[in-house]
Parts: C-alpha cells; structure tokens; sequence
C-alpha cells in the first residue's frame, strides 16, 4: 500500500471536489493503476493494455485478505461480496456499470475467475521449478500473503477473550481508520513460508489410477491411441479483448510494461497473438488446466518408463524431478522408452494415454491407419478425474466462453461488447464451493444478424466457426472459409485470433456435458442461418398478373434443406408463400413478392438465432443447477450505455435499460441511505444527486409511457407512432421534438441527450415469425430445430397473442429490479478513458461527463460522512453478543441497547465509529467492519476449540468410567470365584453362606414386586381399551340432536388420553357435516354462495360496511324486471337478456353532488342506466370497458364505476352510485367484468382516489364524522372546485 501513486481510496482526499477526484484517478492511471475505492466500491478504468495482476497469485492473495489489506483491486470487492456470503448468509449481488466500451466485459470475467479459483488457495498442486519460475515473474507480490495487525487492534489473549478497550483515542481516528497499514514482509515468515513449500514438495507423490487393457486385442492398440494424439497440439491461446490491432503489430509492447517488471510478460506457453501476454483472464484458466494436467501425464509417462527401464526398482520420484528426467533423455532414448512401453502389459488409464501427446511432441506423427477418440470420449474420461466441485468450476468459466462467441461482437466502441445483458446466479454452499448456476440472459440484439452497420461485426461465432473449423467440420456443414461468400458477414473482416478462439469455443461445449450430436445441430444451425442469409428472391409476375418471387441459388436452398433434414420444396414454400400448407407440392399459398420473401427471411435468421441463444442458456443452466437451496451471488453486466451516430429502437431499449439500472443505484444508495439516516434520528446534512426517475417515468409509465404507446394496436405506421408520442410526451422536460418535417424525437437521459430515429420501430418490435414459417420448420428431423419452433406443432392450439419486445423488456428489467432489491449489492463503475482505444491517453472532458452521469461524486461524498453498514438492533446483538463475556451466552443485564452498547464500549476500537439508532447500529468505516469481523472470528475459533475441548473431556471421562465399572466387575467376580474356589474369605466381609441367604430374600421381594407391576400394567391396558370402545361406540348416542348444521359446534366430552382422537374425529364429522350441507345446494343456491364467498374475499377486514351484508342474501332483482313485458323487448334488442341485478339506486350529480334515482340493470355483458318509469335507456356501458371500482372503507354506501379512456369514456366519464346494496352491486360486477374479459377488475378501497368526469379529473375525498353507526344518515357530499368532499 505504501506503493500506492495517489489516493487508493477517494473518501480520504483531503480537498474532497470534483477536480481533485478527476486528478487521483488521472495521476493513478498513468502508472496502470486502473483501480480506486469509494468506500466499498471500484472505480475501473480501461487500461486498452494488459495489465498482469490477473495472476492465479493474485486470486489468492486477495481471497487470504480483506478489501483494505491490499491495493484496490477487483478482486478485493469479490472477495468482500464472497467473504459477506459465506459470514452473513446473505445473498449478494455485483453490478457493473459503464457505457459502452468501459471494460464491463473484461472485468466480468475476472470476477468469474476469481469466483471458480478462490477456493484452489488452500490447497494449491506442487508446480514444477521450470513453472513456479515463470509465474514467480508475472505476480506483483510475493507468494505468501505476510499476517499484520494494528497496534489499536491488539486484545488479550485470555480463554474468555473479555476485550479491553484502549481509553486513548485520537480525535482524528475516524478518517484515519480508513487508510490501511501496509504490510511488511518479515524474514521469519518468508523463512516459514519457504520450508513449508519444501515440505509440500518433498510429500507430494503422484497418484496413477490404473485401468486393465487385458481385454485389448494387442498392445498395439495402445501404441495407435497414443500415436493419434502425439501430433495434435492445442494451438496458441489468445484472449478476445486484444482485437484492435493488425497481424502486423502482434508482438508490439507498450513501453509502459517493457520498461516495468512488475508488468513482465512470461514467453512461456504462447499468449495473446496481439499483445503478447498469457495472463488474460480467459486463456488463464484454460492454460492452469492444461499445465496440471500435463504436469501429471508427465509424471505417470516417467513413472511407466521407469518401471519399464528399471524393473528392478519400482520407486517413484517427485513429478518435477520426472520432468526434468524426461526433458534431459535424448531421442534414441525416448524411442527405446517407447517401444518397451508399447510393448509391455504395464496398466495405463486412458486419460493418461490421450494426455501423453503433449509431453511425447517429437514422436512422428501417426500412420493413416491409426484411429484417435472422439472428443465427447476424451471429455468423458476427462471429467470423469475430476471432482463435482472442481468440474463445476470449470463448467461456470465455460458457459462465460461459449456465450461470449455467441452473445459478443465488434463495434464501433467496443472490439468485445457484450450484445446482451446476462446474470450470473452462482449458488455457492456454506464451504465457499460453487454448486450451481442459473444464467438470465436479457435483450439480445439480434437485429445485428442481419443488419451490421459499416464498421462492425456480426457475432464472433460466424468468424469462428468459418476460420477454427477444420476442412472435415466445414465440409458437412456446407460452408466454405472465405468470409465475403456470405451476404449476413459482407463487408466485414475476420482476424487471425477467431480462428484460436474456436478452440476454446468448441471445447467449452465438452466440458459443458453436450453430446457429440448436439454440439453438431448446434452448429448445423448457425450454418444454416448463414445460408439462409445468402438466399436470392428474383421478382416474376404470374399469368394472372399478381407478383410473385422465385429463389435464384437453388444450390443454397438444396443444401440448407440438407442440414435442416427438411424437404427442398418445404423451404421453398415457407420462404415464397404465404399460408402454405407445408407440403411438397410447388403450388400451395398464395405467393409473395420478393420484398415480403426478403422480410421474412431477415426475421427467420434472427428468430432461429435469438432462439438458438435461448436453448444454449437454458441446457447450461440444465447441466449446471443445483439440487439444493444455497446462497446466491449474482453477477450483472448489462448493457452500458450507447450513443451512435444513427439511434434506433436497439439503442432506445440498451438506454432504457441503463437508465433503470442507474435508477436502481440512486434510489437504494443515494436516497434510501439518506432517508434512513433520518428516520434514525442522525445529524445529517442532505447531498444533493440527479434524480433520473422523471425520466424513466416518461418511457415505461402505464398508458402514457413511449414502451405503452408503441404496443398500441392501431398505430400502424412509424408516422402515426411518431404524432402519438409527440402528443402525449409533449410538455415533458426531458422530451425534446426535433421539427416538423423531421422522423426522429430526442430524450434527455441521465448520461447525455439522444436524437432516436423513428424508422422501423413498429417493425422491430413486433418482429415476429408468421406461424406457418414455424410449421415448416417444425417437420425438420433434427431435434434440435422441432424445439425451437414449439408453435409450429399442428397439434398444439395457441391463441395466446405473442409478447412484444417493449414489453418483453419491461417485464424482465421489473424482474430483474425485484431480484437485485433483495440482495446487498455492489458496485463496479467502469469508466472509458478515452474514445481511440489506446492506452495511457486521457481524456480529461470524456471523464468528467462519465463522473457526473454517474452521480460518483454524490457517492463519495455520502461514503465520506455517512456510514458505510447498518443492522438492526436485534441482529447486531444476536451476531456480537459472543465478543463480551457479559453477553454470551445469555445476557440478563437489561435491553439490547444496553447490551449493544455493552459490547461496545469493551471493543479495541474507537466508540465515534458506532452510531445507535432508533431501530439500527451504523459502522462508519469499512475497516471497523473488517475489523468486527476479524474478531468474531477468531472468537469464533476460540469457541471451537472449547467445545472440542469438552467434548474429548466428555469423551474420555465416559470412556474411563465404563473401563472402571469393567475392572470392577471382573475384581468381584474373580474374588467370587478364588472364595468359592479355595475358601480363602476376605477381611472385613461375611462369609458367601450369610450372603446367599441375604440375596434369596431380596430376589422374591424383586420377583413379587415385578409381577404386581406386570398386574397393574394389564388391567390398566384393559381398562384403556373398554374406555376407548364404550367412547366410540357412544358418540353417535350421545350428541345432540340437530346437530348437522354446519353451524353446530356440540360435542361430547372425551376422556382425557382420548383428547387428540376426540380432536380429529370431531374435525372429520363437521367436514362430514359441510360436504352433506353443500350438496344440498342446487344451482341458484350454489352461484350466491359463489358470490358471498367472491364478497368475502373482496370486502372482508377492508370495508366497514361488509359485516351488516353477511347475513342478507343477495337477491338480484329487486324490483321484478325479469318479468316486465317492456323489459323483454328492450333487452331483445341490446342482447341483455339476462338481468344479474336490478334496483333503483341513486346516482349522484357531478357538479352538485345531488341524489338522482335511478333504475340500475347489470346483465351478463353490460351496466345499463334506466328511466324508473318509462324504462327508457339513458346509457349502456359494455363491461369490458369497465376496468376499476372504488369505494371507502367507511359504512357509506358509495361506489364509483371507472370507464376506460375510449370514445365513451372520454365523453361520458365515470360514474358514482350511492345504493344500500353496494357489496352486492360491485361483487356482481366484478364477476360479470371478469367473465367477460377473462381477468378480474381491480378494487380499489381508499379514503381518497380519482374518478374522471369526462374532460375533468375529480379527487373523491371520504371524511368519517365521528358518528354511531345507530345514528348514521346519508352521508354528505359536497362539490369544491376539483375535489368533491363526502361525510359519513
């Protein structure tokens, strides 16, 4: 830490502003040190250069310390997130955050990294010298992690662990609390820490797990499998962030790491073909599996030469001492070794026999007649040497890679953006294991399959497939190398690195549990969207003149069908026909023309890819899931924010989706965190922060918001969208018009203004593929396809409407808010130094903008002067009670709070770092939490020991005491036997005669006692039996008559031993007596119990007046209408035959607030108002536009009816009824609304709410005038301006 350029932590700037901020991370970045503090947060900032502290050494010596140990770190922040699970039994959450280009991708996959290897620290393999050398030169500190501690943090070392406070305290402490001592290394530390390693060495043996080739035909088998794999070698590892540069420049260095070693990069074992490291994050992991496990092929390959060569002395050696026998043998050597290995019957396992290539490179390479397993075997035997813990781990890195060549492509900002938003759920168990993971994935952007704008890429998985796969891969896949061939990848360019990317790519689907044949359909069915991209539509006109289109490459269509093992003509007709018919005939449908087979080719390739994506993320999170409920730790990385020259709905949704995530940040850290401080009663001073909630209201607000209005059904042009957000967005301060002759309209977002073009939005939302389309591709013989398209199943019915992409999108970004609600979060902001990709330039304007947007420097200044953790004040007992000995284990002293401050005031640390609360405990500094933790844990282990400590004491006093009560039994017996034997008495004792006497007369007083307890217990058992039938034989006599009410609550008494049998029998008659009381019931009887338990359920404990109706029956018609002749031609007309109710009822003014009768009819499909007299309808509402009812919770008899906003509804308005059948009315209305639309109207019960009187909106105010219910009248309404006031 005292290396530190700079202010490693931002809270503890002396002249705290936003220049002096700007300054730390400017002056930090210079010397790569892209990372710095806000409290527990991570300012990242993108180096464009590797930089290697992504070492294995790094993961952990950061996962032995905490957050303020060591010099701020990625790595640090995990830590703390995993620490914090695995501690508090709280799930977690870290989101990253960061426009486009910031470093989100890189930095997720070293949080991965250190999530799958943090828990490989304890017990790291024994490495051999020539790679612990070079992993030696590529870590910044040293190997072991050297223990400190503060000078106030020292504490007695008693058994109890009763903390004495030092009263000395500085005043300054509570900022300097913040800066962490740095750790010194010692020698005597460095001296143990190396005879350990010499120790692990010297014990470490290499461990071979043999399998039996008896039943092989010949040993020559053996000698093909090893030949088969002696010239294949993995070719050199690259990392997919380092794009930016030409073939030119790969082995060009920074001068930055040339001239510094701590950035040394090791030649060994390749690197990035770019810029020349083998730290990346991704290639590490894959590379530190590979070294272990030629590290033990080596070891098993010299221990078999060995015992072959020297029969006579079967030892074995150290692994690292086999290596460097092995690499000092010459060639006639290891030919010699070879053949008496071929030759021998000396047992091998099949893994070691597909590893041993990679150590025996110079063999030749194989005969053609030699056969070589297949992979999905290799993979096989390969995890079957692999634990479930540590294979999951590997799955976790995998799943990440395979996504990425899928999900990730090159922009314009961003050589690896992550064109879709994940969530990593990593369940991991109490011991810090991972032990499933669910993948959430969110808005794939998959217009970019086939619209890429000049400059980008399309996915990397294109590239890859076309430049990694070999001639044989390519040659049944129908494709070819060159990239040009293909309409969907033109006029963009492949790199040498897709081409060793592909390894990686296709071996994370065998280490990810796939079979051969789906790894195969998988990518049978990129290619297929890859050709179907090429598909030619040539315009032609029919006989008949309509317009009609042909494909002009019937070659592609020949071989597309081919690997979709569908029939030619079926494509044909799907792709030029609308509402084919499926079949092999050319003349089905009606045709289209070339245009239309155009659009729904472009929408059938990026269907059958977004659904491809969304099979591969839910068969991950089949292999992956975990079989138990654990703790989670989530991982976000969600779209950053994009600015383009040409905005359209994908940039609108990306925006959308970083305003709520930001939304989500300011509303739990800057404003939950303030207004808690102030519920508790702390002196605070408010920090002011940009709100961007307005903002979010303007895009998702229901009805209203620009995601609601483009889900509209009678927009049906881009023109029409445009004039209806412009009408309803108008006046929003931050919605802004571009012209009148202008198609675009611009929003003010919280990172800067956006001008989004109107063009295609209608078309991208929708986006859906005509269901006939779905059915062709249904009859496909290749599963994988059938699963895609579920809807094109003739013998499935599907008539629930398909989902819009807004809407798709705000349901999962509401899901994904509820979930990171829930959970402690913590947060990464990445910020973009600079717009030209280079390394060590800053762009000084670029970074204030990103500061600002960001709102870091309200969070600076709230982690400055507030408090960085709080708990309640039960839980923080309930977790620190164990540090004082007057707390643990029961404390009876007084009230918690006393007790907390108990605990306290007896901690080494200073007493101005707590705040008590109301209801919370608040920690200002996170070292004091460090700290904390730092003793309860080692409480904790005293507590351990003691409990251990006891129990080997039980243990071993137990065990004593049975061989005491042994040796005695055996010292009696055997004087016993020596008296009886030899008749030599024992001093002090009678003589065996007096005894046998004494013990005659004390076995009959046993044997008597024990047969009157034998005569008790039977008739006692007797007895319990006559109770329990004369019980059950005389219930039926004695209960009650007209006891089969279900209201009837008699029963006989039971005795006592009887009580639980009384309990169930008497719980299974009144069942009994409720089934015979129900089926009594017929029809009409059945539907007003219906709609008494519906009132129930609607109006129970939250209207006053719903006791007073339970009695009453609803009766419905109240005033006979069903039998009026005038009724019945009235209703023949309207289609309103059935009446549900009918009453004359009031209907309250809306400008007076007067009382109108009226006649009040609720059929089966509409409300109908009525003259009283002449039966005259005055209006009719359909009871589908009717969507909500209001009432009070008061005795009052008043109910409003909402209208939608249709032609009716803004004419007319809602309306208000005042009826002393009110519970009645509104639970049948509720049924008929429910009926007739499928889904329930919402009841809304409040003292106040709003109505709408056609042009005006009206607030209805209910106000309780302190009356008894025997005194109550008709309640008071009163009309005031836009408020209408009712008492009751």
């Amino acid at each position: 830490m005292e290396q530190e350029i700079g202010t490693w932590d931002s809270v503890l700037l002396e002249n705290l502003s936003e220049d002096s901020f700007i300054n730390n991370i400017h002056q930090r970045y210079k010397r790569d040190h892209i990372y710095t503090y806000i409290g527990t947060s991570v300012v990242a900032l993108n180096p464009y250069h590797h930089i290697s502290e992504h070492s294995l050494e790094n993961v952990r010596n950061y996962g032995d310390k905490g957050i303020f140990q060591l010099p701020p770190h990625i790595y640090g922040l995990t830590n703390l997130a995993y620490q914090s699970l695995k501690d508090q039994s709280e799930d977690q959450c870290v989101l990253l955050t960061g426009e486009s280009g910031a470093g989100k991708t890189e930095t997720f996959k070293m949080i991965v990294n250190f999530l799958t290897h943090i828990q490989d620290r304890s017990h790291c393999p024994a490495t051999p010298n020539v790679l612990r050398k070079q992993s030696s030169t590529s870590s910044a500190g040293g190997l072991v992690p050297h223990a400190h501690r503060r000078a106030s943090s020292s504490c007695s070392g008693t058994a109890n662990f009763i903390i004495c406070k030092n009263r000395a305290e500085n005043p300054q402490a509570t900022i300097s609390r913040r800066q962490s001592p740095s750790p010194g290394p010692s020698q005597r530390s460095r001296t143990r820490a190396e005879s350990i390693e010499r120790q692990t060495r010297r014990h470490m043996r290499e461990k071979i797990v043999d399998f039996d080739f008896s039943h092989h035909k010949s040993s020559e088998n053996i000698s093909n499998l090893l030949e088969s794999h002696a010239h294949h070698l993995h070719p050199t590892k690259s990392c997919f962030k380092h794009q930016q540069t030409q073939v030119s420049a790969c082995t060009a260095m920074s001068p930055a790491a040339k001239g510094s070693p701590k950035y040394a990069v090791p030649s060994a074992y390749g690197g990035c073909r770019q810029c020349g490291h083998s730290k990346c994050v991704r290639a590490q992991s894959l590379e530190k599996e590979e070294r272990d496990e030629m590290r033990g092929s080596n070891c098993r390959l010299s221990n078999i030469a060995t015992a072959t060569a020297h029969p006579a002395h079967p030892h074995r050696g150290s692994c690292s001492n086999l290596m460097r026998q092995h690499s000092t043998e010459s060639q006639p050597e290891r030919e010699r070794d070879r053949s008496s290995l071929m030759g021998s019957t000396q047992r091998i396992s099949l893994y070691d026999a597909h590893k041993l290539s990679k150590v025996l490179g110079e063999l030749p390479p194989p005969p053609p007649s030699s056969v070589s397993p297949t992979p999905s075997a290799s993979s096989s035997l390969h995890r079957r040497h692999k634990s479930p813990t540590q294979r999951m781990r590997e799955c976790v890195t995998c799943a990440d890679v395979f996504l990425e060549a899928m999900g990730n492509a090159c922009t314009l900002k961003n050589n690896n953006s992550s064109r879709y938003g994940k969530l990593f759920d990593i369940e991991i168990d109490f011991k810090g294991d991972p032990m499933g993971v669910h993948i959430t994935h969110y808005m794939l952007e998959k217009t970019r399959i086939t619209d890429t704008t000049i400059g980008e890429r399309n996915f990397h998985i294109f590239y890859q497939l076309l430049l990694g796969a070999d001639l044989q891969l390519l040659k049944s896949l129908k494709l070819y190398r060159n990239v040009e061939k293909y309409e969907l990848l033109r006029n963009t360019t492949a790199m040498e690195e897709d081409r060793m990317n592909f390894h990686y790519t296709k071996r994370s689907l065998d280490v990810l549990g796939l079979s051969c044949e789906e790894s195969s359909s998988i990518f049978r069915v990129i290619a297929v969207v890859l050709k179907l991209g090429n598909f030619i539509f040539v315009p032609i006109t029919n006989i008949d003149g309509t317009e009609g289109c042909q494909v002009s490459n019937v070659y592609e269509v020949q071989e597309t069908a081919q690997l979709l093992n569908i029939e030619a003509q079926i494509l044909i007709n799907c792709l030029t026909r609308a509402n084919s018919s499926n079949s092999a005939q050319e003349d089905v449908g009606c045709e289209m023309d070339a245009r239309q087979a155009a659009t729904n080719r472009n929408t059938l390739c990026r269907t059958l890819y977004s659904r491809l994506f969304t099979w591969l993320v839910n068969k991950i999170n089949e292999s992956l899931k975990s079989t138990q409920r654990e703790k989670n730790l989530a991982l976000l990385d969600f779209y950053g924010f994009e600015v383009l020259e040409h905005n359209s709905f994908e940039q609108f949704a990306i925006n959308y989706s970083a305003e709520k995530i930001h939304q989500n940040f300011v509303f739990h850290v800057l404003r939950s965190e303030q207004e808690l401080y102030i519920r508790e009663g702390l002196e605070w001073s408010r920090i002011d922060y940009f709100d961007n909630e307005s903002i979010c209201e303007l895009i998702d607000k229901p009805s209203y918001g620009i995601l609601s209005l483009i889900n509209e059904s009678h927009l049906n042009s881009n023109e029409a969208l445009l004039l209806r957000v412009q009408q309803c967005c108008a006046g929003h301060p931050n919605f802004m018009t571009t012209g009148s002759n202008s198609m675009c309209f611009q929003i003010r977002h919280f990172a800067s203004v956006v001008n989004y073009s109107i063009h295609r939005f209608l078309e991208k939302n929708s986006d859906m593929l005509p269901k006939y389309i779905s059915a062709a591709f249904y009859q496909s013989k290749l599963s994988l396809v059938q699963s895609l398209f579920p809807e094109g199943n003739p013998r499935r019915q599907v008539t629930k409407k398909p989902s819009t992409l807004s809407s798709n999108i705000r349901t999962q970004l509401q899901t994904l808010l509820a979930i990171v609600k829930h959970r402690r979060s913590h947060y990464v902001f990445c910020i973009k130094p600079n717009e030209l990709k280079q390394p060590h330039q800053f762009d000084m304007a670029l970074v204030q903008h990103q500061v600002r947007y960001m709102s870091l420097m309200p969070l600076v200044h709230l982690c400055r002067t507030g408090h960085c953790y709080h708990l309640l004040h039960v839980k923080f007992f309930h977790r620190y009670k164990l540090l004082n000995s007057l707390t643990w284990p029961h404390f009876h002293g007084g009230s918690q709070v006393e007790g907390i401050a108990l605990i306290i005031r007896n901690l080494p640390l200073p007493s101005a770092e707590f705040t008590i609360g109301t209801k919370n405990v608040f920690v200002r500094s996170p070292r004091t939490v460090f700290e904390l933790e730092q003793f309860r844990r080692l409480r904790i282990s005293e507590l351990a020991v003691l409990i251990q400590k006891m129990f080997r004491m039980y243990h071993a006093r137990k065990r004593f005491q049975r061989m005491r009560h042994s040796q005695m039994i055996i010292s009696s017996a055997w004087r016993t036997w020596r008296e009886c034997r030899f008749g030599i008495p024992f001093t002090g004792r009678r003589h065996l005669w007096s005894l046998y006497r004494v013990a005659r007369e004390e076995y009959r007083s046993l044997k008597y006692k024990r047969q009157v307890k034998w005569a008790i217990d039977v008739i006692g058992r007797y007895y319990r039996q006559w109770k329990i039938r004369q019980f059950l034989l005389t219930i039926p006599l004695r209960l009650p008559p007209n006891t089969l009410s279900p209201l009837s609550t008699e029963w006989p008494a039971a005795p006592v031993f009887l009580a639980d049998a009384s309990r169930q029998l008497r719980s299974i008659y009144h069942r009994w007596k409720c089934y015979i009381y129900r089926n009594s019931f017929d029809q009409t009887a059945r539907n007003r119990m219906r709609e008494k338990v519906t009132a129930s359920i609607i109006f129970k404990d939250r209207k006053a007046s719903y006791a007073r109706s339970v009695g009453h029956p609803f009766v419905g018609d109240y005033v006979r209408l069903r039998h009026n002749q005038q009724w019945k031609k009235i209703c023949a007309e309207t289609n309103d035959q059935y009446v549900v109710f009918a009453d004359i009822i009031n209907k309250i003014a809306r400008s007076s607030g007067k009382f109108v009768p009226i006649l009040l009819v609720l059929s089966t499909s509409s409300l109908l108002l009525l003259d009283q007299r002449t039966l005259q309808i005055k209006y009719r509402v359909p009871a589908s536009e009717i969507y909500r009812m209001s009432l009070s919770p008061y005795l009052d008899d008043i109910a409003v009816f909402h209208v939608k906003a249709s032609e009716f509804g803004r004419k007319k308005g809602d309306f208000v009824f005042q009826t002393g059948h009110v519970i009645e009315i509104v639970t049948k209305m509720f049924l008929v609304i429910q009926n007739a639309t499928g889904k329930p109207p919402e009841i809304h019960i409040s003292t106040e709410f709003e109505a709408n009187f056609g042009q005006q909106t009206v607030i209805f105010s209910f106000k309780y005038g302190g009356m008894s219910d025997l005194a109550q009248g008709p309640p008071k309404v009163t009309r005031k301006a836009n408020r209408m006031e009712i008492i009751v």
